[in-house]
């Protein structure tokens, strides 16, 4: 352990990792984890909130996630990557915040209101589905984090991470409500209270259409709008040649429309010559320079993003082994910090009873 302040963040195991996951939080984790003392979980406890009859499929998806961690350049020699499932003490603290959750509070979430919605789940969801927020405020305050890179939708969990913190420093430690947040810690607290790091693009949306709406969806697996991060070029060429653009373009009373134009904001967001945007986008409007044209640009931006991150993918690839190897090394440094967390949360609560000491073992 060092004495740089903590960042942490993780991704539930649905799949593969996709361009709205680097703008969104992982360019973020790449570039600060020499700066902080950095901890990168995959959620497989998470993932079952809704795959809990696919066992495997969570598992081979945690695999995959720590692959592309490795891909786009996390270091596990100055970085920990872990699982949440092996880390007991994250399970145990977030039984104790559920205490200071109340259950109304929880449900004004409007993330969990758009998880229900988005999945279909009507009143079919589990009671460990409406947990996950509050085992996302373990997975935070368990390693004392205080910066946390994430996109703008995970923000109300962020903000209820908040609220847990100073009421246990409060409840628990003593600290004075009116305590100013970057000052907990000074005033006696245990957790920081955590803040939020956003990626470039706050929310990269998909290659697909808008809704009836006009709105366009961000980028999801589960909306078959995504290019992953290890697409191949072929892919991505194809998926960018299929991308949804301007259906009106056409129009001589109306050539072309950058404004809420998928293809555009995909320039913006990865296009790192910004005089060849504006030149082009000019041209757009006027209708003298066509879709294909500016995909065609995109699509050789995009394999150059990529092409890195895809060949130390295919290195992880061939050796599974060293894959677990990482993970669990990186598990075990992530249990010194998460219980020496819990040793001291539950003195704070007058709950220490006894000392432990857990170490991993292969299976």
């Amino acid at each position: 352990m060092t004495n740089k302040a903590r960042l942490i963040s993780g991704d539930t195991p649905t799949g593969k990792l996709h361009l709205g996951h680097w703008v969104g939080s992982l360019e973020n984790r790449v570039l600060l984890q020499k700066e902080y003392e950095c901890f990168f979980f995959v959620a497989n406890v998470q993932g079952f909130t809704t795959r809990m009859e696919e066992p495997q499929i969570v598992y081979q998806n945690a695999l995959e996630i720590v692959t592309d961690y490795l891909a786009c350049g996390i270091d596990p020699e100055i970085a920990t990557i872990f699982i949440q499932s092996e880390v007991p003490a994250m399970a145990e603290l977030a039984h104790f915040f559920s205490m200071l959750v109340p259950l109304p509070r929880l449900m004004r979430n409007p993330t969990i209101k758009d998880e229900i919605r988005n999945k279909g789940l009507s009143d079919n969801y589990s009671i460990g589905f409406l947990m996950y927020p509050v085992t996302q405020i373990a997975d935070i305050l368990t390693f004392r984090a205080e910066v946390v890179p994430v996109g703008e939708d995970q923000e109300p969990h962020m903000e209820l991470t908040r609220e847990v913190a100073r009421r246990f420093n409060q409840l628990y430690c003593g600290v004075n409500s009116h305590t100013e947040d970057a000052d907990y810690i000074k005033a006696g607290g245990l957790f920081p209270i955590p803040q939020t790091k956003l990626g470039r693009t706050k929310r990269l949306v998909g290659t697909g259409a808008p809704t009836a709406e006009g709105q366009l969806l961000k980028m999801s697996k589960s909306l078959n709008n995504a290019i992953f991060l290890s697409d191949p070029p072929d892919v991505i060429r194809q998926k960018i040649m299929a991308m949804f653009t301007d259906p009106n373009r056409l129009r001589a009373t109306d050539p072309g429309k950058v404004e809420n134009n998928p293809l555009w904001i995909f320039h913006d967001t990865f296009n790192p010559d910004k005089v060849w945007i504006e030149e082009a986008k000019d041209k757009y409007r006027k209708g003298q320079i066509g879709d294909v044209d500016c995909k065609k640009r995109l699509i050789e931006i995009l394999i150059e993003l990529l092409k890195p991150m895809q060949e130390r993918r295919k290195l992880f690839e061939k050796d599974k082994h060293a894959v677990l190897t990482i993970l669990r090394d990186g598990t075990e440094r992530a249990n010194q910090a998460a219980e020496e967390t819990l040793r001291l949360a539950k003195k704070a609560m007058s709950q220490a009873y006894f000392k432990r000491d857990l170490r991993l073992t292969e299976l």
